[in-house]
C-alpha cells in the first residue's frame, strides 16, 4: 500500500553486484506493484545459489527461478501469499531444498532462521539476518555480501516505489519504527526489495521512511483530535487522496497509528485475513 508518496524512497540503483538476479513474478497490481520480486543470489564460481522469496504459486515463474539451479536454499523475508505460496513446489522443483523462515509455519527441511546478525551458510555469500518486524511479526531482511559488495534484501519493509502498510494486529508500528531505524544504519548499501525497483541506498530509504511515519502519525493525532473517532474516520481523513479501493489497507496502518497514539476507538478488531502484500 503505497499510501501518498508513490515515488521511490531514494535513488533507484544504476547497477547492482554480478551475483544478483532478479525474477520478477507475473503478479503485478495495486498492492505488489510491478509483481513479486525473486533474487537469486550466486557468488562468483559457486556451484549452488540462494533464492530470496519464491513469490507465488505461478508455475512459468517457479520454473523460471529453478532453471537457475542448483541452489543450496530457499529464504522467506516474510510470511504473506504472494512470497511464499510457492515455495513448497519451488523445492520440490529443485530436488527438495531446505526452505528457511522466521515463522516455522513456512519452514522446510530446515530450521527457523533464528536470531539478529546470525550468519547463514550462503553458498560463498556472506549472509546474515536482520529481524525486522513490524510490517508483519516474521518480517526479516538479509544482509548479503561478496568481497567488497553488499546489499540489503529489504521484502516488504522497505519497498521500490511508495511505502507499505503495517498490518495490524500481526504487524506494529512501534516494531516498524525499530526497524527502520536499524536499516537505517546501511547507508550507502543497495536495497533489493520485495516489490519494485533496487535502490541505491538502504539507509536513505529507511530514513525518508522514518519521516514518512512521523508525518504519517502527527496527521492521524491531528485528525483525532478534530474529532475521528474510528479507523474508516482517520482514513477518509487522511487518506483521503487515496484511490477508495485501497482504504480497506490503509486502515490495517491506520489501526496500527492509533494503537501507537494510545487511541482507543472502541471497536474490535476485524484481523487481518487474505493479506498479500501491502
Amino acid at each position: 500500500m503505497t499510501g501518498h508518496f508513490t515515488a521511490p524512497a531514494a535513488a533507484l540503483a544504476d547497477e547492482l553486484p554480478d551475483w544478483v538476479t532478479l525474477l520478477r513474478a507475473p503478479n503485478p497490481g495495486p498492492m505488489t506493484l510491478d509483481g513479486t520480486n525473486t533474487w537469486l543470489l550466486r557468488a562468483p564460481g559457486a556451484e549452488r545459489a540462494v533464492v530470496v522469496d519464491p513469490g507465488p504459486a505461478d508455475e512459468e515463474h517457479l520454473s523460471r527461478i529453478a532453471a537457475h539451479g542448483p541452489v543450496a536454499f530457499v529464504l522467506i523475508t516474510h510470511g504473506h501469499g504472494d512470497h511464499t505460496d510457492g515455495a513448497r513446489r519451488l523445492a520440490e522443483l529443485l530436488g527438495g531444498v531446505p526452505v528457511r523462515a522466521a515463522d516455522p509455519a513456512h519452514t522446510l527441511d530446515g530450521p527457523p532462521l533464528a536470531g539478529p546478525g546470525d550468519r547463514i551458510d550462503g553458498a560463498g555469500l556472506d549472509l546474515r539476518l536482520l529481524p525486522t518486524p513490524g510490517h508483519t511479526g516474521d518480517s526479516v531482511c538479509f544482509l548479503a555480501g561478496h568481497a567488497d559488495e553488499r546489499v540489503v534484501l529489504t521484502g516488504d519493509t522497505i519497498l521500490g516505489r511508495g511505502t507499505t502498510v503495517v498490518a495490524h494486529p500481526d504487524g506494529h508500528l512501534g516494531d516498524y519504527l525499530t526497524s527502520l531505524e536499524l536499516l537505517s544504519t546501511y547507508r550507502g548499501i543497495p536495497a533489493l526489495p520485495g516489490h519494485g525497483p533496487a535502490l541505491a541506498d538502504c539507509g536513505a530509504a529507511a530514513e525518508f521512511y522514518l519521516a514518512h511515519r512521523r508525518a504519517r502519525l502527527d496527521q492521524v493525532r491531528a485528525a483525532v483530535d478534530a474529532g475521528a473517532r474510528t479507523p474508516a474516520e482517520v482514513v477518509a481523513v487522511v487518506y483521503a487522496d487515496v484511490d477508495r479501493s485501497l482504504w480497506w489497507a490503509a486502515e490495517w496502518s491506520v489501526r496500527a497509528q492509533l494503537e501507537h497514539l494510545g487511541v482507543d476507538t472502541g471497536e474490535s478488531d476485524p484481523g487481518v485475513s487474505g493479506l498479500e502484500q501491502a
